[in-house]
């Protein structure tokens, strides 16, 4: 009974309210007619959550190993699952299913048992996690272990490591990623890490493992231990004679180069073939990985299911896409997540982009965490989803407050690799605290699991899909992106180094002017088209269709344009503007120089240095550590930075300028005056980027105005 009144409250609702794609702040539309809202009620009708659960929980039998599951990339786990989910598709309706085959770099995890005699004289096992690299002990085997504390240079200097096991402590939330204290053990001759989580992630409980990507050389192995049994190690060798003991470790993680694995497509073809929509997740996993991505697939499974089971006819080609390795990929690269996906529509599909009116993606949907969802998508569909989300139905115990929207789409899911091909894209946004607690940890369980946020997702998304369907081009509004270019503007950093902020706002203006025109086109010609299709009229919804056929394509067109001249990373990964690469550089090392001429290097090392760049890194690590995961990210082919290439507008390196502030650092009356006078030759060059960066802005938002304003005439 519940469900019958929310579907009617709901459709009372979408009676009253205009469609996404007729929008909001522009356009026309009368209200949806019966048939549509027929169509709607049909499908909420035929959501059946309970499927999409079991198919979860089938999805993580797939494990690569039987302690602590990992449906890794290219392993015959991830295989066997992708042929599960083929046979799937088939069974549920879905039409022209394939298996498209990408390269990559493969990983089976299949064990990793270490024992040792705890300090009070017990034996102990400890399973451990994995991560993307290459060990194999060939059965159990002996080893040292030693305790290095963070892993930094200077904990590993007093330390002999050659061939021994090597623990230490890490947050790679506040401190550094795995990578850095993997690679300096490496250097050192260590056999391998392991990595206890202190703080960061896995911080539901001391016996949670944990592993993330680990972007870097396969053969600079790292494992995770839990504190629980850390703990016990470090009181072993604590209590030992020589500070380190012998163990015995049982470990077969194997990573091959140039693998191969699949992407499962599925369709449900509509009127026009060349037009799609797209809904997405990955089927790789880390531990069961139950929400991460396992219910993410059974989602997109459980809404193409429900649009077959309702009858719906689409206009345009549903596509229903599983990606395999968007947890990892590629080694040696920073950019190792995502591979699927990039590979997927720039290699396997490139011609998606321009025919792909919008992508679905989805990550942990079967959480609920807060009072308030959230929606993370590309600046151009915002004008849409603001347009949607009034119109979607509720569902008792979830989410009373709503559905927030945050824009860009960032690269920690599989949407930034299909937006920056051209497709604009949004993902299911993750909140509260799972992110700190579960994720990526054996905790990611059927425990985590929510009824009411899994059918709260079939709803929206599947309506969502309906929408995108019965617009004739792209939603898309330029609006927002400009008015973030905007607003992202340091007009004091632009003065300081006489650099025309005047003329970047001028042109941003421009642009506005033309992606509100521009926008309110696409939405009229949307709302026409909708409101045909809602009253039957085919003739004139086809009409309506071939006469927006430029502006659709000119529209997609304009979008790849923005995302590859507008579209750049900071060494942490987060998109930004391309101006604010030099933008930020400058704003800290103007601080640094000040607080250096004030005789204070430690102000300039806590609060400015470490805010260049990847800089942070020469705090803790010494050169070749840090010189290698610089050069790999600067001085890779494309294939291998996937995602990543091009993306990072430069580096100033600050290793030397920041050891010799550590050494002076605290010492009364210190002479900064070479530490001065390399900050400020970086200070210039930054100050030269920064005015060539703007340039090239300029020059693409007039490019970007001239098409918009093309698109409106």
């Amino acid at each position: 009974m519940k469900k019958i009144q929310r579907i009617a409250a709901f459709l009372a609702a979408a009676a009253l309210a205009l469609t996404a794609c007729s929008g909001q702040n522009g356009g026309t539309s009368s209200q949806p007619e019966t048939s549509y809202r027929a169509e709607q009620q049909a499908y909420l009708d035929k959501v059946d959550v309970d499927y999409s659960y079991e198919l979860t929980k089938k999805l993580t039998e797939f494990k690569t190993n039987e302690k602590l599951g990992y449906r890794t990339a290219g392993s015959e786990a991830e295989i066997a699952a992708g042929e599960m989910l083929k046979e799937e598709m088939e069974k549920i309706g879905l039409q022209n299913v394939t298996k498209d085959a990408i390269t990559l770099d493969t990983w089976t995890f299949e064990k990793a048992d270490l024992t040792f005699q705890a300090a009070d004289g017990q034996e102990k096992t400890a399973v451990l996690g994995g991560y993307h690299t290459n060990f194999d002990t060939q059965g159990p085997r002996e080893y040292t272990v030693v305790y290095a504390g963070r892993g930094t240079a200077a904990d590993l200097e007093p330390l002999d490591v050659t061939g021994k096991l090597v623990l230490v402590d890490i947050n790679q939330s506040e401190d550094w990623w795995i990578n850095y204290p993997a690679y300096q053990a490496h250097l050192k001759g260590a056999a391998a890490v392991l990595a206890m989580q202190d703080g960061g992630y896995a911080e539901i409980s001391p016996d949670a493992l944990n592993a993330q990507d680990v972007c870097g050389p396969a053969d600079a192995p790292a494992f995770s231990i839990s504190q629980t049994d850390a703990g016990a190690l470090k009181e072993a060798i604590a209590a030992s004679e020589n500070g380190e003991i012998t163990v015995t470790f049982d470990a077969k993680s194997e990573v091959e180069l140039d693998g191969t694995s699949y992407n499962i497509v599925g369709m449900i073809p509509g009127k026009d073939p060349d037009a799609m929509v797209i809904v997405s997740a990955h089927y790789d996993a880390y531990f069961d990985g139950f929400q991460d991505d396992s219910a993410a697939i059974a989602l997109m499974m459980g809404i193409a299911k429900g649009l077959v089971d309702s009858g719906y006819q689409p206009e345009k080609t549903l596509v229903f896409c599983a990606m395999a390795a968007e947890e990892w990929g590629m080694t040696n690269t920073r950019y190792d997540w995502s591979t699927g996906a990039y590979k997927q529509v720039f290699e396997a599909h490139p011609e998606w982009a321009g025919k792909v009116i919008a992508n679905i993606n989805f990550e942990m949907p079967a959480l609920s965490i807060g009072d308030t969802d959230s929606i993370r998508t590309s600046y151009e569909l915002k004008r849409f989803m603001e347009g949607f989300l009034p119109t979607i139905p509720t569902v008792e115990g979830v989410f009373p407050g709503g559905v927030e929207i945050i824009v860009p789409t960032q690269t920690w899911s599989d949407d930034f690799s299909i937006s920056i091909a051209g497709i604009p894209a949004s993902v299911n946004a993750l909140r509260g605290d799972f992110s700190s607690s579960i994720y990526h940890s054996q905790f990611d369980n059927e425990d985590t699991y929510s009824r009411e946020a899994f059918l709260f997702h079939h709803y929206m998304y599947g309506l969502m899909v309906m929408e995108y369907d019965h617009c004739a081009v792209s939603p898309l509004d330029f609006s927002a992106r400009f008015a973030a270019l905007g607003d992202s503007v340091d007009k004091e950093i632009f003065a300081a180094y006489k650099v025309d902020s005047e003329a970047l706002l001028a042109a941003v203006s421009a642009a506005s002017e033309a992606a509100k025109a521009a926008g309110d086109k696409v939405f009229e010609v949307n709302a026409s088209y909708a409101d045909a299709l809602h009253q039957g009229d085919e003739a004139k919804a086809q009409e309506i269709l071939d006469g927006s056929s430029a502006l659709g394509d000119g529209v997609l067109a304009t979008f790849k344009l923005a995302q590859d001249d507008l579209v750049r990373l900071t060494w942490e990964d987060s998109s930004i503007f391309p101006h604010q690469h030099a933008q930020n550089n400058l704003a800290n090392l103007k601080g640094a120089i000040a607080s250096l001429e004030a005789g204070n290097g430690q102000a300039a090392l806590d609060e400015y240095l470490y805010g260049v760049d990847n800089n942070w890194y020469a705090y803790d690590f010494d050169k070749e550590t840090f010189t290698y995961f610089t050069d790999y990210v600067l001085n890779q082919p494309a294939d291998r930075l996937m995602w990543g290439a091009g993306r990072v507008v430069g580096h100033e390196d600050l290793f030397d300028v920041i050891h010799a502030v550590q050494d002076k650092a605290g010492t009364e009356g210190a002479d900064y005056t070479e530490e001065i006078a390399a900050l400020k030759a970086a200070e210039a060059r930054q100050a030269q980027l920064l005015d060539r960066l703007v340039q090239e802005e300029i020059a693409s938002l007039e490019e970007l105005a001239a098409q918009l304003n093309g698109l409106a005439a």
